[in-house]
């Protein structure tokens, strides 16, 4: 869900427009990747969610090649977490799922709108697995944000659940993380932050206009244009 890949290319071109030779890129929330496996040198992948940071651990550093799951090990798997390796979770939990929802429902073979028959498990783990090589090299961690080590003069890119919707394993305190931001580019990180809206002392440094599908599966379903904007930490001059 929110996946950045449509937009990545704009972000970055902003992002890492003044980046530095061996310059961390950090992303605290970094999920499904569609960022990071964009950039190169150094670079820290976070998530909270440990399956999921299990799951791409061994498909990078491991060379696992994940099964197909049937809609009966999806459920089993589902109800029976602990009797399976964490990175089996992380695969069926999130690409075997629609939207990529954290076991939102079985993602298989459906007819779309026009009749076509499509196999959305198929497609979602051929183009997990095609990530894979431009995720080389990347340092995985699966803290809570706050808890994050940021190296010196980082560049941090944070993609959070947006206020009001799903997409974090625990309640999200959007005050707290607004404070983090600050807090971390006062110690002279520069920070971005994808978001539909933010406190004032922050400022809009891109916007776009998005179509969204708002279906829970992969059928047609509403569509709603939402504007995406990427902001930053207005320093003061005396901060």
């Amino acid at each position: 869900m929110g996946s950045k890949s449509r937009i990545a290319k704009d972000i970055l071109s902003i992002i890492l427009e003044n980046r530095k030779d061996n310059q961390f890129y950090i992303e605290p929330f970094a999920g499904g990747m569609n960022m990071i496996d964009k950039v190169d040198g150094k670079r820290i992948a976070n998530d909270i969610c440990p399956y999921l940071i299990a799951m791409w651990n061994e498909l990078v550093y491991n060379d696992w090649k994940p099964p197909f799951i049937s809609r009966d090990l999806y459920n089993d798997v589902r109800i029976n977490k602990d009797s399976y390796s964490h990175f089996l979770v992380g695969w069926v939990g999130y690409v075997c799922s629609y939207r990529g929802k954290f076991f939102g429902g079985y993602a298989g073979k459906v007819k779309d709108k026009n009749g076509k028959v499509r196999d959305y498990q198929d497609e979602k783990s051929r183009n997990t697995l095609k990530q894979v090589e431009y995720l080389k090299g990347i340092e995985f961690k699966a803290v809570d944000f706050t808890e994050l080590p940021i190296p010196e003069n980082s560049i941090v890119y944070c993609d959070p659940p947006y206020r009001g919707t799903t997409g974090y394993q625990k309640s999200f305190d959007s005050d707290s993380f607004w404070n983090w931001v600050r807090n971390i580019t006062k110690d002279g990180n520069t920070v971005y932050v994808s978001e539909y809206s933010a406190p004032k002392d922050f400022q809009c440094v891109w916007s776009k206009d998005i179509k969204n599908s708002l279906s829970n599966t992969e059928n047609s379903g509403s569509v709603k244009t939402v504007t995406e904007k990427l902001f930053t930490y207005k320093l003061k001059t005396n901060e």
